[in-house]
């Protein structure tokens, strides 16, 4: 059988425009764009064309745009640059509990730094407690930061109502969004959500690794991370990765002109892969949002008396591949607190698998991947029974 990817919330495939146009630009415009000769405007242009176009989908001015390595760094760069610029404004910062560790770990070295941090509590499918946010607001609050899309289970944070309800209470409190697995599944609009900074990674939407961009409302100060040749307005200094941005560009251009047919897709995909595992096997649960509420690429499933890692590894052997959690925390030795904020018992997180699709999965491999489950399941479940 041919290998199936349902770990596409990790990273997904680059599309063949992405590696054609990639290949031209580290082939033939390898100029630095820093450079005042033909080569270097050549890459300057192919910058300026990338942030045309996200301009263009997110409604903001081209020079509102800062191009990161990735995720990680955007939002790193939004919350440790936020609080370095606002500090003498305040020192109080809100979040949530199911964020990304790249959020979450920016928040506890912040706390080491002196600030307060207050964490959202959130329900038993993940969205954050909205009442809880308005008592937390206050004059000192500089920063709230709240991601879009849950990358372990979908839950779609009503993340409009949040920016008003922010501005409305403290108008001078910056708001940041992770948006890194809504960017390409889900509209975006910044200005209008009251969205002063957003995270984007081009390899969760057919982009290469290793690149990735902030929108930052020009209004906001932000204190660079990185000092050297002042390159961005000295916001993100460091030779542009130029390839990666072009590739950023035409894998942000693709999805959003496929945005509808690719959505309807893969969500038909998600509610096969439910309807099939839950009408054939028992003592499965689904995790987070119901279907039709949550991202339409993922969706997240408790398979009761089963390990869940025991599972990933025997459809890898069928060359299935799907995951546990967040790709960003798989190798440390600690429970998903996405899934035990949501009520989940130990045993229950680790027996949880995540399913995310893409616009290349197709209805033939989701009903392998049934099959699949159907015929390892109950195996795994007696062998568990019998206690080795």
């Amino acid at each position: 059988m041919e290998e199936i990817y349902f770990d596409n919330a990790a990273t997904s495939q680059p599309s063949a425009m992405v590696i054609e146009k990639m290949t031209q630009v580290l082939s033939k415009d390898y100029g630095n764009p820093s450079s005042l000769h033909l080569k270097g405007l050549e890459a300057e242009r192919h910058i300026r064309n990338t942030s045309q176009i996200l301009s263009s989908l997110l409604k903001v001015g081209e020079d509102e745009i800062i191009y990161t390595s990735g995720g990680t760094e955007s939002n790193n760069l939004a919350i440790i640059g936020i609080a370095q610029s606002y500090h003498r404004r305040g020192k109080h910062i809100i979040t949530s509990k199911i964020e990304h560790p790249s959020v979450y770990y920016a928040m506890k070295y912040l706390e080491e730094e002196g600030f307060e941090i207050s964490y959202l509590e959130n329900d038993s499918k993940g969205y954050i407690d909205l009442n809880q946010l308005k008592k937390e607001i206050r004059e000192d609050t500089i920063l709230v930061s709240i991601m879009h899309v849950n990358n372990e289970i979908g839950t779609i944070q009503p993340i409009a109502e949040i920016g008003e309800i922010i501005k409305k209470i403290n108008p001078g409190t910056v708001f940041h969004v992770d948006g890194v697995q809504s960017f390409g599944k889900l509209l975006l609009m910044p200005k209008k959500w009251n969205i002063d900074l957003l995270s984007i990674s081009a390899h969760k939407f057919h982009g290469p690794k290793g690149i990735g961009a902030l929108y930052k409302n020009k209004k906001v100060r932000l204190k660079s991370l990185l000092y050297g040749g002042g390159q961005q307005k000295g916001l993100r200094s460091g030779t542009e990765n130029v390839p990666g941005i072009v590739g950023l560009g035409i894998a942000a251009e693709e999805i959003y002109q496929e945005l509808d047919d690719n959505n309807r897709h893969i969500l038909s995909l998600k509610k096969m892969l439910w309807e099939g595992l839950s009408s054939h096997i028992d003592d499965v649960y689904l995790n987070g949002p119901d279907l039709e509420d949550g991202a339409p690429n993922i969706i997240n499933i408790l398979f009761k008396n089963i390990k869940g890692e025991v599972l990933l590894h025997a459809l890898e052997d069928k060359k299935i591949y799907v995951s546990t959690g967040s790709a960003c925390s798989s190798n440390q030795p600690h429970l998903s607190q996405t899934l035990k904020s949501l009520g989940l018992s130990d045993e229950e997180v680790q027996s949880s698998l995540r399913f995310s699709f893409s616009k290349y999965n197709t209805e033939e491999e989701v009903k392998n991947c049934i099959q699949a489950l159907k015929d390892i399941v109950p195996i795994l479940r007696r062998f568990k029974a019998g206690g080795r």
